[in-house]
């Protein structure tokens, strides 16, 4: 049940926003005050990742915990028996279906996804860019064409 009346969760749903959220904010000063450059929601892959670090094929996505479905065994029953829940169980089980979507075709194309949730960077920011650190590491250490040939080599 909800405790707002209609305009007032009205006007808290219009204040949710989808660019330059807290989290992303955080998780991008800390990237740029390690000296990484990257691309906000950059529209030229799937899903317009949150962060984008061209150079090493990384695409990151700082998701909320609501509208990403986390702990979705604990969160459905609960949106199923509030008001409206049969809009907000499709709804989230959508974006999950959707987010899984867009890493299979970002994997496909070669590109490193990484998922941060809300309370992650909140908790600790640094432990997130070391996360994105060791992609890059990874990238690195296997360069994409050097991956490529040795996917060719085992291929003899």
């Amino acid at each position: 049940m909800d405790n707002l009346t209609a305009q007032q969760r009205r006007k808290n749903m219009q204040h949710i926003k989808s660019k330059d959220t807290k989290i992303e904010v955080m998780l991008r000063k800390a990237l740029w005050n390690k000296g990484y450059r990257y691309r906000k929601n950059y529209k030229g892959l799937p899903g317009n990742p949150d962060i984008v670090l061209t150079k090493y094929k990384i695409a990151i996505f700082c998701d909320g915990e609501f509208f990403h479905g986390k702990d979705w065994e604990v969160l459905k029953p609960r949106l199923e028996k509030s008001n409206n829940g049969s809009y907000w169980v499709n709804k989230i089980s959508r974006n999950r279906e959707r987010d899984d979507e867009i890493n299979k075709r970002m994997l496909f194309e070669d590109w490193t996804v990484i998922r941060f949730w809300g309370a992650e960077i909140k908790k600790d920011v640094d432990e997130c860019v070391k996360v994105v650190e060791e992609a890059v590491f990874d990238s690195m250490l296997l360069g994409h064409d050097e991956y490529k040939d040795m996917e060719n080599a085992h291929r003899c």
